[in-house]
């Protein structure tokens, strides 16, 4: 057996139940994870043996490449898979790949293990792929096995979310394999008659890490333990003669496994002068391809060879992948890249940008267009628009800095002067867009209106009605409705039977008629989303999503905002559209808040917390109010930050939350300081400009300052409140299924029993701040018996952590990932993440690395 194999009988074990069971009929997910080194690909390379007669075994690999190849892994399954999933994959469509995908692993007759190794590396298709499988995988005969490197799957890496699903199936194996113990070293050691003494030394040089001990024992001489694996492979590759490291060097440069027709071409003498490299341990050889042992080996060829020669070599591996029928464009771009083709990069590109947008894998996409223009070339103005007009839409889709998404779309009007007036107005129209979400109202307003200027006389009736539909949208947002309705209306007119055009163009008529409590609001938004899905529109369909969830939550329809939450995320994450999928988890962390599930509030709206202007006011908002209601520290400070943003925006939608979110901070706070001024400004605003919603809830601030206003008979349970009618406002919040809102009514009544119904909703939702102002009150009415409210332990602990975070903040300070800490507690990955979110935020720790330092100044270091 192999080193790498050693102390690995449980695991397999597991996976050989994985494989009867997928012959079974019953698929199942079997996640191999690990530190470089650790022997990952040495156990997948076990499952042969394990295969009945019947059924197949497939391994797609992913590779260390510049920018990953679209759908990589899947494509070296060509001419092993059937025709249709092939000519799929050829093509590069993302949803043709994904049904071809449940037709070739869903026969019943053919059972299969499908292997994706090094999912770290793996591209967005490759990804949803990847979601696709996982979420069917209890009704297919598969065994979907991934491998990967736990250190390179941070939060906030592509793979958590496939890891995240996985993790919620039932049918799902981790794998963490574990450093040889020094047991096991010294057992090693025993068969390479190493001294006892001589095996602990190892062990210690290496910790147990399988890879490391076999270069020891690959050196032959443990008293002159390598310093590096470098000094390993050097020391073997030295001993090669001059054509045979000739070709190690060659094969070196190629970040994956070099099929056998393709070393012909790369040295045509190459087979029988790897003998050497193969027994010296550097190199593996099949009959249908040669790779290195380890990708840790590779790399150190490659760092020990000069430039010139690296350049040399990824040119001859560039013309010989140029030579094939069919080419690789990622391959290609990556080779030429570290050769230095520039012509090469910025044809093929180009190529890879499209075939990654087919692919829906945005970030790809958005990698090679950002090559291609780095590269030294003169263009003609046209083109170089296109591309930094294509970059700024992918920098869009993915979420990039909204500086550098800025910058992209303002060089490509800059080139656009002059030019032809329909891609003029289009620019424009998508500046006004991205200056909108900039948190910049008047370049947005500016370059709307130039826009219609420009495409009004150009004769393009579909870009025409897409600019006054942008243009009923932010007068939808400034409330003036009768502007927003018209422009909404040519829209429509206009663009009928374009998809894009009519969805959102309903979209920016729906927000006004909520605006003015028009009845067929809904019905428009729910149009607006069907036509975007069935046109298969991502950003028309997620905006829709996200304006039709946060209206539901503002009209009490929880259940309603749920349900269209969890489709939305699960449509955002499937499309790749990541600026939309921040403001959807957003949108669910208000149905958290609303819903009193105030723990679960921060680890969904803290990616948008990080995004831009827009996003970041709307994070903070609701990140602000829970940690208010929950008596977390900063949340004045969060509040005031998001009501800056809103003021500069001058739009109601954001200052009327962010000023009744900051009231309610400072009363829950006891801070003095007054913010009537600010309310009253607010107030008069939403009057005019914002939902009645919105008015409500200021009208009850105000009242609470001090400063009562007539509201002119408002129906929302906010004004029943200002008005008195406690009772009517609690009845309409707990039929609604508002926690906090119902115990916050409650408070209001003059009967003790009514505060302690409210203080034990308080104290169930862990609304610590308004539930000690109740109890204080019950104190002055007399009554004796007051429940304590949470756990001893919760309450004894400085930062408010309770039982379960103080667990998940000791393994954080041993250096634990979340992935270790959900299989050391027994749970599910988002869960670990949002306990993981909840402890940096009572901690006020930035970082993980933060949390031993803090943790000791609140005396908090974990015993034993």
């Amino acid at each position: 057996m192999s080193v790498a194999m050693v102390e690995r009988d449980d695991e397999c074990l597991a996976l050989g139940s994985a494989v009867r069971e997928a012959w079974a009929g019953s698929g199942s997910v079997v996640l191999v994870h690990g530190e470089a080194g650790i022997g990952k690909s040495s156990l997948v390379r076990t499952i042969p043996d394990l295969l009945p007669s019947r059924g197949r075994l497939l391994v797609g690999y992913c590779d260390d490449l510049a920018t990953p190849r679209v759908f990589g892994p899947l494509r070296d399954l060509a001419g092993r898979v059937g025709a249709p999933l092939t000519r799929a994959l050829r093509r590069g469509d993302r949803d043709e790949v994904l049904q071809a995908l449940r037709d070739e692993f869903g026969w019943a007759s053919n059972p299969t293990v499908l292997v994706i190794e090094d999912a770290h590396w793996a591209d967005e298709g490759t990804l949803d792929a990847l979601r696709y499988l996982v979420r069917r995988i209890a009704g297919l005969p598969l065994a979907l096995v991934l491998t990967y490197r736990d250190v390179e799957v941070e939060t906030g890496h592509p793979l958590r979310h496939v890891l995240g699903l996985a993790a919620g199936q039932e049918r799902t194996r981790r794998l963490h394999l574990a450093p040889l113990s020094r047991e096991a070293v010294r057992a090693l050691g025993a068969r390479a008659r190493w001294s006892r003494t001589d095996a602990d030394e190892v062990f210690a040089v290496t910790a147990g890490n399988p890879y490391f001990v076999t270069e020891i024992l690959a050196a032959g001489d443990v008293s002159a333990v390598p310093v590096t694996i470098a000094d390993s492979v050097r020391a073997r590759t030295a001993r090669l003669g001059p054509a045979a490291l000739d070709v190690v060097e060659q094969l070196a440069v190629v970040p994956a496994a070099v099929p056998l027709p393709l070393l012909e071409t790369l040295a045509p003498a190459g087979l029988p002068l790897l003998e050497g490299a193969e027994r010296r341990g550097l190199l593996t050889v099949t009959p249908s391809h040669v790779t290195f042992r380890h990708e840790l080996t590779r790399r150190a060829v490659v760092d020990s060879m000069p430039a010139t020669r690296r350049v040399v070599a990824n040119r001859v591996v560039l013309a010989a992948l140029l030579a094939q029928p069919e080419v690789e464009v990622s391959r290609v771009v990556h080779h030429a890249v570290q050769a230095g083709d520039t012509d090469t990069i910025v044809h093929y590109g180009q190529i890879a940008a499209r075939e990654a947008v087919a692919a829906g894998a945005h970030r790809e996409a958005a990698a090679h267009l950002r090559l291609v223009l780095t590269q030294p070339r003169q263009w003609d103005a046209g083109t170089e628009a296109d591309l930094w007009e294509a970059l700024a839409v992918e920098d869009y889709v993915i979420g990039a800095a909204i500086d550098e998404t800025l910058a992209a779309i303002r060089r490509a009007l800059a080139l656009r002067r002059g030019a032809d007036p329909r891609s003029r107005g289009q620019t424009l129209r998508w500046l006004s867009r991205l200056c909108w979400w900039a948190g910049d109202p008047d370049g947005a307003n500016a370059a709307a209106d130039e826009a219609i200027a420009v495409l009004g006389p150009a004769g393009d009736d579909d870009l025409l009605a897409m600019a006054f539909s942008n243009r009923a949208q932010l007068q939808t947002l400034a409330g003036r409705d009768a502007d927003a309705i018209s422009a909404a209306g040519r829209a429509i007119a206009l663009g009928r039977d374009n998809p894009a055009v009519l969805s959102h163009a309903l979209n920016s008529l729906a927000n006004t008629l909520f605006r003015m409590e028009h009845p067929d609001a809904f019905a428009r938004m729910r149009e607006s989303l069907r036509v975007a899905l069935d046109a298969d529109e991502p950003e028309n369909a997620c905006r829709a999503y996200l304006n039709l969830i946060e209206h539901e939550v503002v009209q009490l329809r929880l259940d309603d905002a749920r349900a269209h939450a969890a489709e939305a995320i699960g449509y955002a994450e499937r499309v790749e559209f990541t600026t939309y999928l921040w403001s959807l988890r957003a949108a669910l962390a208000k149905v958290h808040l609303a819903a009193g599930d105030l723990a679960l509030v921060e680890p969904e709206a803290a990616s948008e917390s990080h995004g831009w202007p827009i996003s970041r006011c709307n994070a903070l908002i609701v990140i602000g109010r829970a940690r208010a209601r929950r008596g977390d520290a900063g949340a004045v400070d969060l509040l005031r930050e998001a009501r800056d943003i809103a003021l500069r925006m001058r739009e109601s939608q954001w200052i009327a939350p962010a000023t009744t979110a900051l009231a309610e901070a400072l009363a829950l706070d006891g801070d003095p300081t007054s913010v009537e001024a600010e309310m009253v400004e607010a107030y008069e605003q939403a009057r005019q400009f914002g939902v009645l919603a919105r008015q409500a809830e200021l009208v009850y601030w105000l009242r609470r300052y001090g400063r009562p206003v007539r509201h002119h008979g408002l129906r929302h349970p906010y004004a029943l409140l200002a008005d008195g009618r406690w009772r009517e406002a609690a009845d309409v919040w707990h039929a609604a299924g508002f926690r906090y809102e119902y115990a916050l009514a409650l408070s209001e009544s003059p009967d003790p029993a009514d505060h302690l119904v409210a203080l034990s909703t308080l104290d169930a939702i862990g609304a610590a701040p308004l539930a000690r102002q109740i109890r204080a009150r019950l104190k002055t009415l007399g009554v004796s018996r007051i429940p304590r409210g949470p756990a001893p332990r919760t309450r004894r602990n400085p930062a408010g952590l309770t039982g379960r975070q103080t667990q998940v903040m000791r393994l954080l300070i041993e250096g634990l990932t979340n992935a270790e800490i959900a299989d050391a507690l027994v749970l599910s990955i988002r869960t670990v993440d949002s306990h993981v979110a909840a402890v940096l935020g009572k901690l006020g720790s930035r970082t993980r690395r933060d949390v031993a330092a803090r943790a000791a100044d609140l005396g908090l270091t974990p015993g034993p």
